[in-house]
């Protein structure tokens, strides 16, 4: 699933490239949407919120998205060959020699732009929020010291503590920190989580290279996500991952990278089946 920054960085592209154009044609793909048509309407901006995604049309309209596991939004022209297969793509908009294209993209919607909150009113700060102040961190710390009990890692999976986190930045926040992601929420520094999240997003927002250890060269990028071959990046040593979550079949269960050496805390039991070369 995208990263918070991943999110942010298609609607910014999106919107450099789009905003202040009139709609000239819209094809939506979506059997509740198939009869809609926006031409005429001017593309206004687009607004990130977590995972989730806002085009502003006017005078008072939005069309949310989410990306799920697989979605994008795609800036090609009018007539170019496209990257994915047609049947992938849900919406096409076009504007002013401009057309994006969302393909594989869930959850859509059109609704008044007053009304966004109704979907995402329930999720914690957004990591990226322009607007970010002290009360917004003050939220999520107090979120995420609700369940003391709770895994960390669950817990920063979480949408409704504070939006934007994925599994990525999950398994790197729990090697930063030092500690396992299986380690109760009550054993670390709220407020620490909570500025080192926001720090990492920050950092990787504006661009698609996606780093922790601050090396842009690939294979360096990570500490231990998806490190099973190579080794810890600080350490060396053999890197462990484990499904956390209810249970491994379970859709919310995540494969979890982290380093024995270097992390302390709970983690579940070598399984003959944990330790696979690809995941």
């Amino acid at each position: 699933m995208p990263e918070g920054d991943t999110v942010f960085l298609a609607g910014k592209k999106v919107e450099k490239a789009f905003a202040g154009r009139v709609l000239t044609r819209t094809d939506f793909r979506h059997p509740a949407l198939a009869t809609t048509d926006l031409a005429g309407s001017t593309v206004l901006g687009v607004r990130t919120v977590g995972k989730h995604l806002f085009f502003r049309f006017s005078p008072d309209l939005s069309l949310h998205s989410h990306l799920k596991m697989d979605g994008s939004w795609e800036i090609t022209r009018p007539g170019s060959r496209w990257r994915h297969p047609a049947h992938h793509a849900r919406v096409v908009l076009e504007a002013g020699g401009v057309q994006v294209v969302g393909f594989r993209v869930h959850d859509l919607e059109l609704l008044p732009t007053a009304e966004e909150s109704r979907l995402v009113g329930h999720l914690g700060p957004d990591l990226l929020d322009p607007q970010w102040s002290d009360e917004h961190e003050a939220r999520a710390v107090a979120a995420l010291a609700r369940e003391p009990g709770r895994e960390l890692g669950l817990a920063l999976l979480d949408q409704r503590v504070m939006a934007g986190v994925g599994n990525l930045y999950k398994c790197e926040i729990c090697f930063l920190l030092g500690v396992t992601p299986w380690t109760p929420a009550s054993e670390v520094d709220a407020a620490k989580v909570v500025r080192l999240a926001r720090k990492l997003l920050l950092a990787n927002a504006w661009r698609h290279e996606q780093s922790t250890t601050g090396d842009l060269a690939r294979g360096r990028r990570n500490w231990v996500y998806e490190r099973t071959r190579q080794g810890c990046f600080r350490c060396g040593g053999r890197i462990r991952v484990e499904d956390q979550g209810r249970d491994p079949r379970d859709v919310q269960a995540r494969p979890t990278w982290f380093c024995p050496r270097c992390q302390r805390g709970p983690s579940p039991q070598l399984r003959s089946n944990s330790l696979k070369n690809v995941r």
